[in-house]
């Protein structure tokens, strides 16, 4: 994961903080909370404006891909060739530009950890999500709360009414990349804030905790495959503490789902 802060160098102040997962090329950025709608950038403004500061993984790729070369660009691979990148990446071509832009005066810093503002806001970050029935969701969240809660409550956020119309689409529920989100068929996205925010979820039984086991518990086998290694790679990675089993035995450990994603970002 890189950190980035990101730097208005005309106003002298900070603006927030890109976060780049290089995995999956995916991207976050975090706003502070003192920004107002007149110097963060436009693209972001009408998030201010309703009080949310954690952009949407869409407009952050966005922000990044206005401010680097297009890929379509009739002389691009003369100009990876020049600075000696291999390929295209978005996050290359910004860290050589410093993040610069003629749109405006901001530039990206390397941090070496996740700015306090942000850390604290990461704890209502998903960490697992598993489809029950009657629309109903349990979410598992980083601060270790555990919510079921119910779709329905959620129709005005777009494409939640069709996710609920087809039980497919409701099935394919996953938590992206970073825990920001809970994604349908990666198409339709739920702020994990929003979802963390529900006071009235509902209780969880039995019969919840059982699917839960159900899809989420993986075994030695099942884990290696997820991530494409071989049993020596997750001895590797046992004994350097990137994963952790939730029960040990002689015959193979258990994982939780969630703990292989993250190893995926």
């Amino acid at each position: 994961m890189g950190i980035y802060e990101i730097y208005d160098e005309e106003n002298d102040m900070t603006l927030g903080a890109l976060i780049h997962y290089q995995k999956e090329n995916q991207f976050i950025i975090e706003l502070i909370d003192d920004v107002d709608e007149w110097n963060c950038p436009l693209l972001f403004s009408a998030y201010v404006k309703n009080n949310i500061y954690t952009i949407s993984r869409d407009d952050s790729r966005k922000w990044v891909e206005e401010r680097v070369i297009p890929s379509g660009r009739q002389n691009i691979q003369s100009i990876l060739k020049r600075h000696k990148l291999p390929m295209y990446n978005e996050m290359d071509l910004l860290k050589i530009s410093q993040g610069r832009c003629s749109l405006d005066e901001l530039v990206i810093k390397p941090l070496d950890e996740l700015p306090e503002y942000v850390q604290k806001r990461m704890e209502k970050n998903l960490e697992d999500c598993v489809p029950l029935k009657n629309g109903r969701i349990m979410c598992v969240f980083a601060d270790k709360t555990v919510k079921k809660i119910d779709m329905h409550k959620l129709q005005d956020l777009k494409g939640i009414e069709n996710v609920l119309k087809n039980q497919e689409l409701f099935s394919s529920a996953v938590v992206a990349t970073g825990g920001y989100v809970m994604t349908f068929n990666n198409s339709i996205d739920v702020p994990a804030a929003r979802l963390h925010d529900i006071d009235d979820a509902d209780c969880i039984d039995k019969e919840d905790l059982i699917e839960y086991m159900q899809h989420n518990l993986k075994d030695t086998g099942e884990t290696c495959e997820a991530l494409g290694c071989t049993r020596q790679n997750m001895a590797y990675y046992l004994s350097k503490g990137y994963i952790k089993p939730i029960k040990e035995n002689v015959k193979g450990n258990m994982f939780l789902k969630g703990d292989i994603l993250k190893l995926m970002w």
